[in-house]
Formats: C-alpha cells, sequence, structure tokens
C-alpha cells in the first residue's frame, strides 16, 4: 500500500491524541529546560563582563545564584521531559502492539494462510519497538526545536535584527534543511533495511522450524552460507545509513561553526558602527553558540527518521489491510442440519483450485473426500469453515448462505482439525481447554479416550498438567495430532471436518479414533478427508476429487 513519509507520520501522531497532556508536559519541560541550559552561558557571560568592569549590575552574587537556580532547574526539567516522553512512547507501544494483534485477528486464517511468518514476527517485535525513537524523540523535541528558535530569535531581535535574521537562519540550516537533505540521501535505505531484517527473521525462523531435515540431509553448510550472504547485505545497507548518518553530523557540526562565524562578524560590525554595544556582541554570540542544542538534535534525526518511519509503514500496512473475509455479527444464527456445496469454485491469487465442486453432507451421516495432494480437498474444508469466501457458486449450511450466518454461531456449529495440529507451550489440560472453556474434567478425559491419547497423558509424570514444549516439540507427531482431535471431540460441535486426521497414526491407534468416529454417527456430521483407504472404509458416502473437481 503506498503512502507518503508525511501520511504515515500523521498517522502516527493521531495515536498521540489521548496523551495529549502528558505531550505537552513533556514539551513544556523541554522548552523550559532548554532556556535554563541557553541562558547559562550567557548569564555566566554577563558575570565575566560585571567581574571585569565591563558592566556594572547586576551583582556578582546574584549571578551565581541565577546559575545554580538554573542548573538545578536544568536537571530536574530534562528528567521530567524524558520520563514524560518515555510514558507517552511506551504507552503508545502497548497500544499500537495491540492494534497490530487485533489486526492480525481480523486478517486471519487468510492472512497467516500465505504470509511470511519471519515478517509478521519482526513487524510486531522490532518495528513496533523502533517506533519508539518517533514517539520519544521526534514529536516532542521537533515541537521543543520550534518554540525554541521562536524564543531564541526573539532574544536576538532585542540586541538588533541582524543578529535574529542570522540566528534564524542557522536554525533553519541546522534544524530543518539539514535532515531533509539526509533523509533524501537516505533514499529508501531505511525500507530497505526493515525489510532485510524481517526476510533475515524469517530465514532463521524456517531454519529452526526444519532445524532436523537440515542436519538429517547435512543441508547446515549451505544455510550457514545463504544466512551469511543475507546478512552480509543487511549489514551493506545499514553501513550506507551508518556512512549517510556520519555525513549529516558533520554537515551539522560546520554549519554550526559557519554560523557561529558568521553572528560573530555580524556582531563585530555592528558593534563597531555603534549599532550595539560591545558587550551585547558578545553576549548574542555566547546566546547563538549555546542554543543549537534542540535544532541539533533533529539534525541527527534524519537517517534514523528513515528506518523508523519505514516500521511505521510496515505497522501501518498491517492496520488498513483489509480482511478476505470479515466477521458476521449481526446475521443469522443456525441450528445444524447439514452443509451443501452448490457448484463451488475457488483461486488462490488468479490459480484455480476449485472447479464447480458440488457435494451433500447429511446430518449425521460420515461423508468422506479422497484424492491425490493438491487436488484442493483441505480448500473445500478452509471454504466450509469461511477462512476465504467462494469464487463463484455457493456453500450453505442448514439451507442459510455461508456469508450470512453470524460468525459465532457458525464457530459453534463447525469443529476443524487439520493435519498438522498447533499445540501451544502451555499444559496438556489448557491446551484442550481452549475448545471449550468451562469443560469439566470428566468432560476432557471422555474427550481425550475417543482421541486415543488418554492413556498416553495418564503415563505422563504430570498427567494433564504436563508441559507441552512450544509448537509441541515434546510430542511426537501422532501424539499432537490425537491431542487435536480430542480438541475437537470436546468442543462438541454438531458438524466435524477432519483434514487427514489419521495420517501420523499406526493401524492401532487409527483403528481406536475411526471407532470413534463410527460411533458418532447419526449424533453428529463428519467430512473425513483422507488417503487412507483403511479410513475412508467408515463412510456413509465418498467423493474422489482430481483437480479441483469432484466424482
Amino acid at each position: 500500500m503506498e503512502r507518503s513519509d508525511l501520511t504515515a507520520m500523521l498517522r502516527m501522531m493521531g495515536l498521540v491524541r489521548p496523551l495529549a497532556k502528558a505531550m505537552v508536559l513533556a514539551i513544556a519541560c523541554g522548552v523550559a529546560g532548554f532556556c535554563c541550559a541557553n541562558f547559562l552561558p550567557v548569564i555566566a557571560a554577563q558575570g565575566v563582563l560585571i567581574a571585569t568592569g565591563h558592566l556594572q549590575e547586576p551583582s556578582l552574587g546574584a549571578i551565581c545564584a541565577s546559575l545554580a537556580v538554573l542548573a538545578l532547574a536544568r536537571g530536574v526539567l530534562h528528567y521530567a521531559e524524558q520520563r514524560s516522553n518515555h510514558y507517552i512512547a511506551f504507552k503508545l507501544l502497548a497500544h499500537i502492539r495491540s492494534l497490530v494483534f487485533s489486526a492480525l485477528r481480523r486478517l486471519a486464517p487468510a492472512k497467516l494462510a500465505g504470509a511470511d511468518r519471519g515478517a509478521l514476527v519482526s513487524t510486531i517485535t522490532s518495528d513496533v519497538e523502533l517506533l519508539e525513537v518517533f514517539y520519544a524523540h521526534t514529536i516532542s523535541p521537533a515541537a521543543i526545536a520550534a518554540l525554541m528558535t521562536l524564543i531564541m530569535v526573539s532574544f536576538q531581535g532585542f540586541i538588533h535584527p541582524g543578529l535574529a535574521l542570522v540566528a534564524l537562519l542557522a536554525y533553519g540550516a541546522v534544524g530543518v534543511a539539514a535532515p531533509l537533505i539526509t533523509a533524501r540521501a537516505s533514499g529508501k535505505a531505511g525500507r530497505m533495511s526493515r525489510d532485510g531484517a524481517a526476510a533475515l527473521a524469517g530465514f532463521i525462523l524456517d531454519g529452526l522450524r526444519g532445524l532436523a531435515q537440515i542436519l538429517q540431509f547435512s543441508a547446515g553448510g549451505r544455510r550457514i552460507d545463504e544466512l551469511d550472504r543475507r546478512s552480509e547485505e543487511l549489514v551493506g545497507v545499514q553501513r550506507a545509513l551508518r556512512a549517510v548518518a556520519a555525513d549529516s553530523s558533520a554537515a551539522a557540526t560546520a554549519l554550526i561553526l559557519g554560523f557561529t562565524a558568521l553572528q560573530l562578524a555580524v556582531a563585530a560590525v555592528l558593534a563597531g558602527s555603534g549599532a550595539i554595544a560591545g558587550t551585547d556582541a558578545l553576549i548574542s554570540v555566547v546566546a547563538l553558540v549555546s542554543s543549537f542544542g534542540p535544532v541539533t538534535a533533529l539534525a541527527n534525526l534524519g537517517s534514523t527518521l528513515q528506518g523508523t518511519l519505514a516500521s511505521a509503514h510496515r505497522v501501518l500496512d498491517i492496520l488498513d489491510e483489509e480482511p478476505q473475509v470479515g466477521e458476521n455479527l449481526d446475521g443469522v444464527g443456525i441450528t445444524f442440519s447439514g452443509a451443501v456445496a452448490d457448484g463451488v469454485s475457488f483461486a488462490y491469487d488468479g490459480d484455480p483450485v476449485l472447479d464447480a465442486v458440488s457435494l451433500s453432507i447429511a446430518p449425521g451421516r460420515i461423508v468422506g473426500i479422497t484424492g491425490k495432494s493438491g487436488s484442493g480437498k483441505s480448500t473445500l474444508c478452509r471454504l466450509l469453515m469461511r477462512f476465504w469466501d467462494v469464487g463463484s457458486g455457493e456453500i450453505r449450511l442448514s439451507g442459510v448462505p455461508i456469508q450470512r450466518i453470524r460468525t459465532p454461531s457458525l464457530r459453534a456449529a463447525e469443529a476443524f482439525v487439520e493435519q498438522d495440529t498447533h499445540l501451544f507451550h502451555d499444559s496438556i489440560r489448557d491446551n484442550l481447554l481452549i475448545a471449550k472453556p468451562d469443560a469439566t474434567q470428566d468432560e476432557i478425559e471422555d474427550a481425550c479416550r475417543a482421541a486415543s491419547v488418554h492413556d498416553f497423558i495418564m503415563s505422563l509424570p504430570n498427567g494433564y498438567d504436563t508441559m507441552v514444549g512450544e509448537l509441541g516439540d515434546t510430542l511426537s507427531g501422532g501424539e499432537c495430532q490425537r491431542l487435536g482431535l480430542a480438541r475437537a471431540f470436546l468442543h462438541d460441535a454438531p458438524f466435524l471436518l477432519l483434514d487427514e486426521p489419521t495420517s501420523n497414526l499406526d493401524a492401532l491407534n487409527e483403528g481406536v479414533i475411526l471407532k470413534s468416529l463410527a460411533a458418532q454417527r447419526g449424533r453428529r456430521s463428519v467430512l473425513l478427508v483422507s488417503h487412507r483407504a483403511s479410513t475412508m472404509a467408515i463412510t456413509d458416502t465418498s467423493y474422489s476429487m482430481d483437480s479441483g473437481r469432484v466424482s
């Protein structure tokens, strides 16, 4: 999605609205703190002039007291400014993470089915974290720099308009022109850096997931070589960004020295002509030299902000993405009485998968679908779950078009078990309770017996309280699959969709589960997808699917 950097910044700034009071406090403390910092050298210069007899008042005692108060106030105000900025940043980062997770929930499962998981993880973690630079070190510093420019130009104007003009040009060059030139010089390197980091994270995540296969086929060397290549590309982009940042810092320093020399020359000319006093000339130069702090902070953002804006674009891409299927909260509630696919066609990104598929699943019947891999069997299951909408044709549950069914009612009517079962890093009990949070222990055990996994669970040291490793890695594929079936049985939906439910099971466990499924006949409808002829033996009706068509 194309959007300008300005649009991205405005969108990010819009999120600050609930914390406007804290932002105003941060800006006020920043301005007051920089006033203290800027005028410390000015008052110190007055003290030198008094000590050397060039000024008569105020007294040295008053000067020393003022310096002490300003120094103390500067520390307190700087702390308050930073505390306020980081309070805003951390509150907003938590809010943005909540928005991103809500967006992913809205976009799932279609978004996650074809997404680069590493890129999503990078967006949720590092991209959101980088926005801290924008909220803590960009918004209030920009406002502080603008207000301090107004204050210091006014101060110089009281001495002489010519000095005010030089100061205005200096602040504009260091705080506006330099960052803009740096941002332009950075080009798309910021976005390339963030995209490269996301791609690298995805590559590493894939390697961790497939570590057993990498070791089995001695592919570690090739993976490391590819990792090195990608890392070098990313380092090259980041090196270019650092070079631009270094050039920007050097340019800002040169501008400060140049304008300081210009101010000194203008002040000397004015003092020589009698337009201003010599003491005022010295104070104007000291005031300019000491006042570049706020605009220097902006100058240093030129290259850093590119990476931050790249992260903002990636976050906004997720927040702005429209779901392929939206939740229906105002539709029809159903009591399941059968499902029908009527002339259903579907394509992934223009590639046809299903072609005029028609089948019927009667209440209490077991319907089987068999066919080679890639024939569209799993896709049909996902369409029956309404993970996507059909391209043409119609799916009806209980005689109601699936698009019109209220989403909570649809989810209550269906339970879907895919070939790969995801288990959370939690106890076996809590993994099962996802399907029915208020289930009793007896209900949990009955579901696990039906899935032929109860005896295995009881053989574990902590039984149902045994922790499951991340991604279920502490369990075998068959054990994970049986827990997925138990979860579906516990959900107790009247329509059960099973995609290769016995693919990871031995003949004994397959027989137990098929016996349990056969016992469901008359109680619930079952759509059973499998390659195995033994699995198809329990079906009442079976269809063969080939190249997206059924027969």
